[in-house]
């Protein structure tokens, strides 16, 4: 019974097209980030999801500097700020507290959700051991990765989100060494999903995709418990880019197959739109040059390096069992006999 209320629950909260969406906006003019700043609209759908009735918790980053600078505020909602680490924490002290209230009889019994946002750092790095924590217990809350890749707001530093070979202040190219960064990006939703059995939802999602977006942040708060969202965000001054190239180059990322686009419900693995048809076969990915030769932050590359990008994204494709999202090349399992 439950189970059929929830999805119920969930089918009604699906948008069918982008004129349906609510017209309220709970995240508004004030806020102070860059020109071009895809971040600026995961929190407008964010709000524009979620509605009202909704904690906002933001962690140290670009969208909590540039959202309450000099105490004003772009947000019509209650928001509370934490530290850089610490949203995880924050997250589920606050979805408590809203349940122990609410059983004691302090406050009336209602949805409320409770949303978390966090960047790089505060999310993938330095945070990752306290958002790992929120997703073990059983509460109502949604974490928010919001993931411009790198350290935005302190000069754009090197992060485990930064793509292989990035220049950012901490990884110049140079004489001796033309590639400084050298590891592959983090993937954040596999961890998740991999390492706690109980979360019933996870996606990626980009603001280049605003129905895809704002339906994914509604149906994770509607499957309620832990959620969890990682969103991929073109930023003009990490990626040295001009400005009004922000949604080409959030297109661009997903029909490349460098960020491909799927859900996590339930056990299964749900592909969206255009990666659906990229893993069908329907569309053929377009190349990597495309996308990595508009960014200033990969000028530096050679030929040879963007070979290289475009051998290990075929290879997310053609040889991992699910493709795009976990590097597991064969389900046979190998007994050693050592």
């Amino acid at each position: 019974m439950v189970e059929k209320e929830i999805e119920e629950k969930v089918y009604k909260s699906i948008i069918k097209t982008i004129k349906d969406t609510p017209l309220e906006e709970f995240y508004t003019s004030g806020h102070r980030t860059c020109q071009g700043c895809e971040s600026a609209l995961v929190m407008r759908f964010l709000a524009k999801a979620a509605g009202q009735r909704t904690i906002v918790i933001g962690a140290t980053g670009c969208m909590y500097v540039a959202n309450t600078t000099y105490y004003s505020t772009s947000w019509i909602v209650p928001w509370v700020h934490t530290q850089l680490g610490g949203s995880g924490a924050a997250a589920l002290g606050t979805a408590a507290a809203l349940r122990a209230l609410m059983r004691k009889g302090k406050i009336k019994q209602e949805p409320i959700n409770v949303i978390a946002f966090c960047g790089d750092l505060g999310c993938a790095d330095m945070g990752l051991s306290g958002v790992s924590n929120a997703m073990t217990y059983d509460y109502n809350l949604l974490i928010v990765l919001y993931d411009n890749e790198s350290s935005a707001n302190t000069d754009i530093q090197e992060t485990s989100m930064t793509p292989y070979g990035a220049q950012t202040s901490f990884s110049r190219p140079g004489k001796q060494r033309r590639i400084m960064k050298k590891r592959w990006k983090k993937s954040v939703v596999p961890m998740i999903i991999a390492g706690h059995r109980n979360i019933r939802y996870a996606a990626t999602m980009t603001p280049a995709y605003p129905l895809d977006s704002i339906n994914k942040i509604r149906k994770a708060l509607a499957i309620g418990g832990p959620t969890f969202i990682h969103s991929l965000d073109p930023c003009p001054k990490g990626w040295d880019y001009d400005p009004r190239f922000s949604h080409e180059l959030g297109v661009l990322a997903a029909e490349t197959g460098l960020w491909p686009l799927y859900e996590y419900i339930d056990g299964e693995i749900v592909y969206n739109e255009p990666t659906k048809s990229i893993v069908e076969g329907r569309m053929k990915r377009k190349p990597v040059k495309e996308y990595l030769e508009k960014q200033g932050r990969f000028s530096h590359f050679t030929e040879e390096d963007i070979e290289h990008v475009q051998r290990m994204v075929d290879e997310m494709y053609d040889e991992w069992e699910i493709p795009g999202v976990m590097p597991i090349k064969s389900l046979n399992v190998k007994i050693s006999d050592k």
